[in-house]
């Protein structure tokens, strides 16, 4: 265990203002999959009230005996003081009596003294077939007189002997034989995705719809929130798919957008905009690739992400998401994201399909047009074709030059100044870019996947969507598969009537069911559909956790350092202060552990504080900075913002963000501003003490304009994740400091939209700007900057060749020393 977290030896004085650590708070929890019905005393049994149960789901291979595990439970978890007799019987399925499988009827017995929790197995004999067919389906029917009894269970013979079965053919010709034996309704149904929790409590949703798909929304996790409860939870999601004729596997998605937020205990990196201070493609790639890891551990094969929106206005609640300002930046950055995400096998069980998101142009749209009362968020982007083509496209260039699996289209609108503003078209309904830019014009042959009821927004608005219009439009359009979390079925139905009406071609059907089978082919999940837990236990190591921490150190970007304030000395006294020293919420962010993220123990991991105070061996912390300043060296004040997500960080957006975690308590006001309380507490320290040394953990700059004066060292750390001794390793001296700014810091609040390149572009800290202090250095480092400084400079224009190599190099070497 490394110094770092070796706090056990170390003497430190702390004034916690009366303040405790929060409890996480419950977030969404699953709904078990087995159905089951309450138990109540059964008409004559004695002793405490039984429920039996049987396996939901039991896969066979033909030919093979079946083997259904019927289990018996007591209220009160004690054992039987009555017998419990089950008659079971099979019933009438798919398959064919005889000829599929023998049928059969029986009783299994429970005596008295049996535990609760009891096992018996019925055998259910199939008959080996002399050719290929699809699955086939033999329900076992349960009755008792003694026990309440639950849903019986079903037995499904596995589909064999058919092309897009065999392993061994190219992939366009297991997708050319599996979509041929497709009714328009199974069809329909891979281009479905609903949420987990509202499937979990009728998951045999699943198997009637043929859902292709089922996310996590930010939050939404199961109720055994750890690997194995997640690997079971999907694998049971799984098990229903896989009793559907074809048995065509679930694609399950999340947003790991900077680590399995929503896992307790997952690694946490820093959001995108803290990697783009790296401005090192490999790191971001070894990083997205322990991510990548850890989420298909829990049986996830995909995440939304990386974000690769170039950020024009900072006000923007997704500032964060992005890699920066600067378009070449978000373009080498986003590619080595998705090569580390999708490695250079996607059945690996390293690897998950990326999504680079949001298609297009939405970190680019204007202050006042968003949606609702989000002040900039899903708003319009009101720029000429050659300003997108040129600012806001190169990202998707660049990734899918690296072979990026899915594209997700953006909640904004795009009003092309070119045609006379007036006429915002929303890019769900933006065929001009989706069919036309991305899958014509650029060879996409991924699938594009709906954001979150994204296509809802689409006009005219109705109560009761995804209307017949919205599916349609955003059909035809392009789009292949829709988050319909809430409304799956009713877009199920109305996408197969408005196929049969004609209004949707059958050949724009099959063009999006082709792209969402072969990507599932590919991850390999027809030969492996379940929970690959190998790696399981990398989830929140120690190398995991090392990885994230060189990626905090190398996004702290020094922006003043008078004096050479910085490094510290850890034989000094050291004041801490700050609301943000000493809270891992804080520093991770929107997107950690629910939606919005929350203040507080929000996971497993490392503070600022505590990294501090295992270099240091005299260290005060006091969160106002009320406790006496007498005998401190050195002040450090970390401030900044509090956690947010899309529309909700919007500055001048609302204040109510609706997560569970809030407890109904609105959130701070958004500004590029510190806080009140963060500059009483910076003008506090820095007047009291010689050497005061102040952090922004933020998502965005923060406007310290009026303070610079009073700082001797300000550092932007951003929002670092859970591993905040990666910052106490830049602030001591054990690693240099060498991240750049990926946006311009702007001088004031009240001009908030600087970019480089900008006419007039004057700026407090402009991009790009980045001191560095003494500390490990390599000559290769230091070629490593040059190129980028190269590849990025503004007077070279926009995603230049050097650019588009250095993605290019990292990519390969990359896939020389990280993949497996």
């Amino acid at each position: 265990m490394s110094a770092i977290l070796d706090r056990s030896h170390r003497s430190r004085r702390r004034a916690r203002n009366g303040r405790a650590r929060t409890a996480v708070p419950a977030v969404l929890t699953a709904v078990a999959l087995a159905v089951t019905v309450q138990s109540v005393p059964a008409a004559g049994a004695a002793g405490p009230a039984a429920l039996v149960t049987a396996t939901p789901v039991v896969l066979v291979e033909d030919g093979d005996t079946a083997r259904v595990t019927v289990t018996v439970e007591t209220a009160d978890g004690g054992a039987l003081t009555a017998p419990v007799a089950v008659r079971w019987r099979t019933g009438s399925g798919t398959a064919t009596a005889d000829a599929d499988y023998a049928a059969g009827a029986g009783t299994v017995e429970f005596a008295p003294g049996s535990p609760s929790g009891t096992e018996r197995t019925i055998a259910i004999r199939t008959r080996e077939s002399a050719s290929g067919e699809t699955a086939e389906t033999v329900p076992v029917r349960l009755e008792s007189r003694d026990a309440d009894v639950g849903a019986g269970a079903t037995v499904v013979v596995r589909a064999h002997g058919l092309p897009y079965l065999d392993r061994r053919l190219p992939v366009r010709k297991r997708v050319a034989d599996l979509l041929g034996r497709m009714t328009l309704a199974e069809k329909v149904g891979q281009m479905t995705q609903a949420e987990r929790a509202n499937v979990a409590g009728d998951p045999d949703a699943v198997t009637e719809l043929g859902l292709g798909s089922i996310l996590s929304g930010g939050g939404s996790t199961p109720a055994d929130n750890t690997p194995e409860g997640w690997a079971d939870t999907i694998d049971g999601f799984q098990e229903r798919a896989l009793a559907t004729r074809l048995q065509i596997p679930l694609i399950y998605g999340v947003d790991s957008v900077h680590g399995h937020g929503n896992l307790a205990g997952a690694t946490i990196l820093p959001h995108n905009i803290g990697l783009g201070a790296t401005r090192d493609p490999l790191l971001v790639a070894r990083a997205e690739r322990m991510v990548a890891t850890e989420t298909r551990a829990t049986g996830i094969p995909w995440t939304f992400a990386p974000c690769v929106c170039v950020a024009r206005d900072d006000r923007w609640g997704r500032t964060y998401e992005s890699f920066g300002e600067h378009p070449a930046l978000a373009s080498v950055l986003g590619a080595a994201a998705v090569a580390g995400f999708q490695g250079s096998r996607l059945d690996s069980n390293r690897s998950v399909l990326a999504t680079a998101k949001h298609f297009v142009a939405d970190g680019d749209t204007a202050f006042g047009t968003g949606e609702g009362d989000y002040t900039i968020d899903q708003g319009i982007t009101q720029q000429s074709r050659a300003h997108v083509a040129r600012t806001d496209l190169p990202p998707y260039t660049a990734a899918l030059a690296v072979g990026v699996g899915s594209v997700m289209p953006s909640f904004s609108s795009v009003d092309w100044t070119d045609d006379g503003l007036g006429n915002p078209l929303k890019m769900h309904a933006h065929g001009e870019l989706i069919t036309g830019w991305l899958k014509e014009d650029h060879g996409f042959d991924g699938f594009v996947i709906s954001d979150y009821q994204g296509i809802h927004q689409i006009p005219p608005l109705a109560d009761d969507s995804p209307t017949t219009n919205q599916i349609v439009t955003s059909v035809n359009a392009g789009v292949d598969m829709f988050m319909e979390p809430i409304q799956f079925e009713r877009f199920h139905t109305r996408l197969v009537a408005a196929v049969q009406d004609g209004a949707v071609s059958q050949e724009r059907i099959d063009d999006a069911v082709a792209r969402i089978l072969t990507a599932k082919f590919e991850l390999g999940l027809f030969e492996e559909p379940f929970a690959d837990r190998t790696h399981a236990d990398t989830i929140g190591s120690p190398e995991h956790r090392a990885i994230a921490r060189k990626a905090v150190a190398a996004s702290q970007v020094l922006l003043k350092n008078s004096g050479r304030a910085l490094p510290l000395d850890d034989r000094d006294s050291i004041y801490v202060a700050g609301r943000n020293a000493d809270d891992l919420g804080n520093q991770s962010g929107g997107w950690t552990g629910t939606w919005q993220g929350f203040s507080g123990e929000v996971t497993e991991g490392t503070t600022i504080l505590e990294g501090i105070e295992a270099v240091a061996d005299d260290v005060t912390y006091s969160v106002d900075a009320s406790a006496p300043t007498d005998g401190a060296d050195v002040g450090v004040v970390v401030v900044g913002e509090t956690p947010y997500a899309e529309g909700f960080g919007d500055v001048g957006g609302p204040e109510w963000a609706w997560d569970p975690a809030d407890g109904g308590v609105p959130r701070e006001e958004k500004s590029m501003a510190l806080q009140p309380g963060d500059v009483d507490v910076i003008e506090k320290v820095c007047a009291e003490i010689d050497t005061c040394v102040v952090l922004v953990v933020s998502g965005r700059p923060q406007v310290v304009t009026q303070q610079l004066g009073q700082i001797d060292a300000l550092v932007a750390s951003w929002l670092p994740g859970t591993e905040g001794a990666g910052v106490a390793d830049v602030l001591f001296g054990e690693r240099r400091f060498t991240g750049r700014l990926p946006v311009s810091w702007p001088r004031s609040a009240d001009d908030p939209v600087v970019n480089v390149g900008d006419r007039g572009y004057d700026p407090l800290f402009p991009f790009g700007w980045g001191l560095s202090t003494g500390g490990r250095w390599s000559a290769v480092d230091r070629h490593r900057l040059e190129l980028q400084d190269e590849a990025l400079d503004p007077a070279r224009g926009v995603a230049p060749a050097a650019a588009r190599q250095i993605a290019s190099q990292e990519v390969t070497r990359l896939e020389a020393e990280v993949t497996p």
